[in-house]
């Protein structure tokens, strides 16, 4: 650890599946504020919580204020540095546990000028794949995660931040769970230990019909996998989603993922947010993908229901006060796209 910087506030989110951003602000003179270890694109920035690093990732923009004195960071979790790596060789797995795939990728990227992100926490799913990329193909990195995981029995994901050396050294760890997620400890009531600020219902993931094409037979026809919701079908007109996989050369794989997105439009999606009550949880107690009661009663909303966490967004202002905001699902979305 190079340095502990001033802040006069902090943001940061951590997402389901995602990077997750942050934004810090700092005084434009201070001693900290040093052009050759605060660098864009190559500065490491870590956030603390009672002396533990609770997010992490890596600077990528700054803005100063000249005028108002002021220096504006702006960081993107550890997955965003697979958005910048490529599978230049190509890469073949053939009948492989997923979450071996996943540590042999991120052992590979390690290996080439990486960001040592540790992989021990990565346990078998149960679950086995199929993979083939040409060098020609490019695959992206972060692409290609979440891919893997975006698949019936596929997981979520998500990067944490811990003390290699307390105090001195931080390091960083990839962590998956069951795509259906686990239960928090916590209920949530509104007017209780939090404020519903509002409810969106949306049916735009609903689908009768969906179709995944595939990597091209070398005829101009691409190969595809197509599944039906015939008992949705029965309640409401046709609906078509079609979604491209140009590096899948299996039919195989593509139905799977016209599952996933059969299962996942197979209900209009409820998806409240919320404001936590001051000093009553902790950012980390509300990891992306768990699931947690939400009891809401107010004129057309009318929920108690189970609801997955898609983001966790915590504000600290000038004085450290702490306001957390929640963003979830319904729980449905994500159990549906993962049957047992």
């Amino acid at each position: 650890m190079i340095a502990t910087l001033p802040v006069t506030g902090i943001q940061f989110t951590h997402s389901l599946n995602a990077a997750g951003t942050a934004t810090v602000g700092m005084p434009l003179f201070a001693p900290e504020a040093d052009p050759t270890s605060l660098i864009p694109g190559i500065s490491g920035l870590v956030i603390l919580r009672d002396g533990q690093p609770i997010w992490g990732g890596i600077l990528w923009a700054l803005s100063a204020d000249i005028a108002a004195g002021t220096l504006a960071l702006s960081a993107s979790g550890y997955h965003s540095h697979y958005q910048g790596r490529f599978f230049v060789s190509g890469w073949t797995a053939k009948d492989r546990e997923q979450a071996t795939i996943l540590k042999d990728w991120f052992a590979y990227f390690n290996a080439d000028n990486g960001i040592a992100t540790d992989t021990s926490l990565v346990q078998p799913t149960g679950n086995k794949r199929t993979i083939q990329w040409t060098r020609w193909e490019l695959k992206n990195a972060a692409e290609a995660i979440e891919d893997l995981a975006d698949n019936v029995g596929g997981f979520n994901f998500r990067y944490m931040p811990y003390w290699i050396t307390a105090g001195k050294r931080v390091g960083h760890r990839i962590v998956i769970s069951q795509r259906g997620g686990s239960a928090t400890t916590h209920s949530l009531a509104h007017r209780a230990n939090c404020n519903v600020t509002g409810v969106s219902y949306d049916s735009t993931a609903l689908c009768t019909v969906a179709y995944s094409t595939g990597a091209d037979r070398g005829n101009g026809q691409r190969l595809v996998g197509i599944r039906e919701n015939k008992e949705l079908a029965g309640r409401m007109p046709e609906r078509v989603k079609v979604a491209a996989y140009p590096d899948m050369k299996g039919t195989i794989p593509l139905l799977s993922k016209s599952q996933a997105t059969i299962n996942a439009g197979a209900v209009p999606v409820a998806i409240p947010e919320l404001t936590l009550y001051p000093d009553q949880f902790s950012p980390l107690d509300f990891a992306p993908g768990d699931y947690t009661a939400v009891d809401v009663d107010a004129g057309y909303v009318a929920l108690y229901d189970e609801f997955v966490v898609t983001e966790c967004a915590t504000t600290v202002d000038a004085n450290g006060s702490e306001s957390i905001r929640l963003a979830l699902a319904s729980k449905e979305l994500w159990s549906n796209a993962n049957p047992s």
